[in-house]
């Protein structure tokens, strides 16, 4: 769903509030919102003016930073934002992809499944756990399988909805691939239901992409079977 630049008032906006978006889990659309200047300072100063601005965030909530426990806190925050759990907004993390022959000759369905992953929310940055499952048939080269687990890890590591994660997530397969035949099936459990909101801890999300062959009820019974078993 397209929506049009948000107002930070809360007022309705195409009859959604922003709380009702982030409740919601509505997005604006594939690509991650980044702006035009997203990588004119480095990292290093990124986690520098993060530290002193989750710094401010701390003192306005009360806490006293001159406590031994409290007093990194804002410096592990920014250096974890940065080189961890938001690495994945960074293009020169991508995961460098080499290409083999199919010398086998392996025409059917390849699947990695369970493959965990750790992303955040965007509309509240709070984890989302879950597991992905990928699939590709060949159309001439075949990937290294750790490389399918990356290219996972690479899109979760940023603000993400999974709806945006599913999709990131086959359109890379598709290119790197040069191939329509590609599935993702992804199934997450999200703390900004579980521990907020809601608070239902018992239910999990599942999105699913279905390209080329895969997008039959046969070839989706197939893959559903190689999943479950």
């Amino acid at each position: 769903m397209q929506l049009d630049k948000l107002k930070t008032n809360g007022h309705p906006l195409n009859g959604f509030t922003i709380d009702a978006i982030g409740d919601d889990h509505l997005y604006t659309g594939l690509e991650t919102p980044l702006r035009s200047d997203a990588f004119e300072i480095s990292d290093t100063e990124k986690k520098a003016r993060i530290a002193i601005l989750f710094e401010e965030i701390m003192h306005v909530m009360g806490l006293d930073l001159s406590d031994d426990s409290l007093k990194g806190t804002p410096e592990r925050v920014a250096k974890m934002y940065i080189d961890e759990i938001f690495s994945g907004l960074n293009p020169e993390n991508k995961p460098k992809v080499a290409l083999f022959n199919n010398k086998y000759r392996y025409n059917q369905m390849l699947v990695e499944k369970n493959i965990t992953f750790y992303s955040n929310c965007e509309h509240h940055f709070v984890p989302i756990i879950g597991k992905a499952h990928v699939a590709y048939i060949s159309s001439g080269s075949v990937i290294g399988l750790s490389k399918l687990n990356r290219i996972v890890q690479y899109y979760a590591k940023r603000p993400q909805v999974q709806e945006r994660l599913t999709n990131q997530i086959a359109e890379e397969l598709k290119t790197v691939l040069n191939t329509e035949d590609i599935a993702v099936i992804i199934d997450a459990k999200h703390l900004c239901v579980s521990s907020r909101g809601i608070k239902d801890d018992t239910s999990s999300t599942v999105t699913a992409y279905y390209g080329g062959q895969f997008n039959t009820p046969e070839k989706i019974t197939e893959l559903q079977n190689y999943i479950n078993n």
